[in-house]
């Protein structure tokens, strides 16, 4: 696989609400976020309603504020680092003043709420097992490609062919057997052939939910043994710009990554764009020093643009995955054991560490 090109422009993804609403009438979610033991404010706590895709963040005063909402029944999450998250559901009709009160924690708590099904729920009431890894964790177990990140999680495994192309596997079971989505679309190009991994950009990933057991009911018949939900184009809280700049390098492969992202959000506007690189040489173990033809490139950027009130959202999304790779084939002189390289005419010579 030379080069794997995702183009999603799957039109806009209208999610358009009708919570038994004959007019539409703009809500508004107003209060404040303090410190249950001395009622301080929590500046920069964020709170997100996952339905809507929309959030805030809390000013120096604890205050913060979500307008043009729809009406309805939402999960509203609160949380802030060194804190107990809040999980609730508030009904939206009018303006409504909610105050949340956060316990102080040591505990980091995993992800707890579920967006990967028909609608946003907390993981205790989800039927299914769920693993949730944050964007702290998936930089901290960055890897060279998107789903040996997710090695770490229970009941979860990778097949790799080199060590770009991976595939997820759960409790035993992968290819047609598990299904990927990135931001709502899902993946059609990895199940089938060993050489073809998924074209999804491991840096862009802000949050991964792997959904554990069958789920056929929302994703189709081949989601037999669970579900991996990534979302990497995510808005930014409301009147937030977000920049972001990540630099990656691992010895073994010489990888050399480099990840910028901008976001935000004004008036109901939102935009996300991202561009990244990876580039690495042949890796080497104990046994073959370097390993001929494992090298691999990717030049990958993403975009979208959207709009929230209080009839729902809509969101436009683009994304390009451009990967070029070696494949490890282990063909070897057997006078020296030696990588060999074809040549054109179908001649061999013995690889260098230069090929």
């Amino acid at each position: 696989m030379k080069k794997g090109l995702l183009f999603i422009a799957a039109g806009l993804v209208i999610c358009i609400t009708a919570y038994s609403q004959k007019t539409i009438t703009k809500n508004t979610l107003t209060g404040k976020i303090i410190n249950e033991k001395t009622a301080a404010p929590l500046a920069g706590a964020s709170i997100f309603i996952p339905d809507l895709k929309i959030g805030a963040q809390a000013t120096d005063d604890g205050s913060y504020k979500i307008s043009s909402l729809p009406a309805g029944k939402y999960l509203v999450e609160v949380s802030f680092i060194g804190f107990e998250s809040i999980f609730e559901t508030i009904d939206l009709d009018g303006t409504i003043e909610k105050n949340f009160s956060l316990k102080e924690s040591v505990l980091e708590q995993e992800g707890v709420t579920v967006t990967g099904v028909s609608t946003p729920t907390r993981i205790r009431q989800s039927a299914q097992p769920v693993s949730i890894l944050k964007r702290a964790e998936l930089v901290s177990t960055s890897s060279t490609n998107i789903i040996n990140t997710l090695v770490h999680i229970p009941g979860v495994t990778a097949v790799t062919t080199g060590p770009a192309v991976s595939k997820p596997f759960i409790r035993g079971l992968g290819y047609n057997r598990v299904v990927t989505v990135n931001d709502g679309i899902r993946q059609e190009g990895q199940q089938w052939g060993d050489e073809h991994g998924i074209e999804i950009d491991d840096y862009s990933a802000q949050r991964i939910e792997v959904l554990k057991g069958p789920a056929s009911l929302t994703y189709g018949s081949d989601a037999l043994a669970g579900v991996v939900n990534i979302q990497s184009l995510l808005p930014a809280p409301s009147d937030v710009i977000q920049l972001n700049l990540l630099g990656d390098y691992q010895t073994n492969n010489a990888l050399r990554g480099f990840y910028s992202s901008i976001a935000g959000t004004k008036n109901g506007f939102s935009f996300n764009a991202y561009g990244s690189f990876k580039e690495a040489h042949d890796y080497k173990n104990k046994y073959d020093g370097y390993v001929f033809n494992s090298k691999f490139y990717n030049d990958n950027f993403g975009a979208m643009v959207g709009y929230g009130g209080s009839w729902g959202y809509s969101h436009l999304l683009v994304t390009n995955f451009d990967q070029r790779l070696g494949i490890v084939e282990g063909d070897r002189d057997s006078a020296t054991g030696e990588f060999i390289r074809a040549l054109p005419g179908g001649n061999e010579t013995i690889a260098t560490v230069d090929d």
